[in-house]
C-alpha cells in the first residue's frame, strides 16, 4: 500500500486537495491529522488532561466558559468537562517569540505522539481493507518527520505569499493581521516545503500549485496523481498487498532512503545558512 503524505501550509488549499482525493475518481481514504489532533484532546483524554495541567494556571480562559459552545456544563469542581478554548490556546502558542516557541513545543509534545498512534491504527485498518493507497493529511509533515514513512509526498503551495494571507483573512475574518501572520509563520514557508518536496525526486515528491481557482486546482491534482501512478502503478500495489513480507521490506528501504534525503537536505540548509 502506498502512503501519500499530503502537506502544505495554512490557506494554501491542502484541505481542498484532500477532499478531491477522497472523491471519485481517486476515492482514497484520508487520515486527517487535524481531525485526529482534535480527537486526542477531547475532554477526558490523556492529552486534554496534560494540556490543562501545563497551561491552565497561566491561561485563565483556557477552557470554554460554562454555558458556551452549546451550553457545555462544568463537569467536576474544576470544570474539566469543558472543551479547550482553541482561539485562546492558539494565541498562546502561535508566534515567533521564544515563549511561544516553548509553549508550542510543549503542546506538540503532548499532541503529536497521540496523533501518531491514531494514524498508525488508521493505516493498519486501510491496509487490511485492501486499499491501494492512503493519504496522510499532515500540515507539519516534514517538521514531524512523518515524511520518512511516505512513498510519495504532495505539497500544496502558492507562489505568492500575499495570496495565502488574503485567503486566510477571508476564511477567518476574526483574525487580526498579526494573528494571521503568526499562524502562517508557525507552519513554515510553504515555498521551502515545495523545494524540499522537489528534492525527493520524480514520483516521490509532487508539487500542486494553487494560485488560481478550484478548476485549475483539480487539474493540478489530476496531473499529480498521473505522475504518482506512473511511478507506483496500481498492479504493483496489489502485488505488495498480496505479499506482506515484500511490502515490509520495501517500506524499510523507503524509510532508509527518505532518511538519507532528509539528512542531505538538512546539510544543504546548514551550508546555505553558513554562507549568510
Amino acid at each position: 500500500m502506498l502512503l501519500i503524505g499530503l502537506t502544505g501550509s495554512i490557506a494554501t488549499g491542502k484541505s481542498t486537495v484532500s477532499s478531491l482525493l477522497s472523491q471519485p475518481p481517486y476515492s482514497l481514504p484520508v487520515i486527517d491529522a487535524d481531525l485526529l489532533a482534535r480527537k486526542v484532546v477531547e475532554p477526558g483524554t490523556h492529552g486534554y488532561r496534560a494540556i490543562v495541567r501545563h497551561f491552565a494556571a497561566s491561561t485563565p480562559d483556557l477552557l470554554v466558559p460554562a454555558g458556551g459552545e452549546g451550553g457545555m456544563p462544568e463537569d467536576g469542581p474544576d470544570g474539566l468537562g469543558r472543551p479547550l478554548n482553541r482561539p485562546t490556546l492558539g494565541r498562546r502558542v502561535f508566534g515567533d517569540d521564544e515563549a511561544r516557541r516553548r509553549d508550542r513545543a510543549v503542546l506538540n509534545g503532548i499532541v503529536h505522539p497521540a496523533v501518531r498512534r491514531e494514524m498508525f491504527k488508521a493505516v493498519a485498518r486501510s491496509y487490511v481493507r485492501g486499499y491501494r493507497a492512503v493519504v496522510l493529511d499532515v500540515p507539519l509533515l516534514f517538521e514531524s518527520r512523518l515524511d520518512r514513512f511516505c512513498g510519495t509526498v504532495i505539497v500544496v503551495a502558492v507562489r505568492d505569499p500575499a495570496v495565502q494571507m488574503e485567503r486566510l483573512r477571508r476564511r477567518d475574518p476574526h483574525l487580526s493581521v498579526e494573528d494571521a501572520e503568526d499562524r502562517v509563520r508557525s507552519q513554515g514557508d510553504v515555498r521551502e516545503k515545495a523545494r524540499r518536496c522537489e528534492a525527493r525526486g520524480g514520483g516521490r515528491g509532487v508539487l500542486v500549485w494553487n494560485d488560481a481557482g478550484r478548476e485549475e486546482l483539480a487539474g493540478e491534482v489530476r496531473r499529480a496523481m498521473e505522475e504518482i501512478e506512473r511511478h507506483s502503478p496500481q498492479w504493483w500495489n496489489w502485488v505488495l498487498w498480496a505479499c506482506p513480507p515484500a511490502a515490509l521490506a520495501l517500506a524499510v528501504l523507503g524509510f532508509w532512503r527518505n532518511t538519507r534525503i532528509n539528512r542531505a537536505w538538512e546539510e544543504q540548509e546548514l551550508r546555505q545558512k553558513a554562507k549568510l
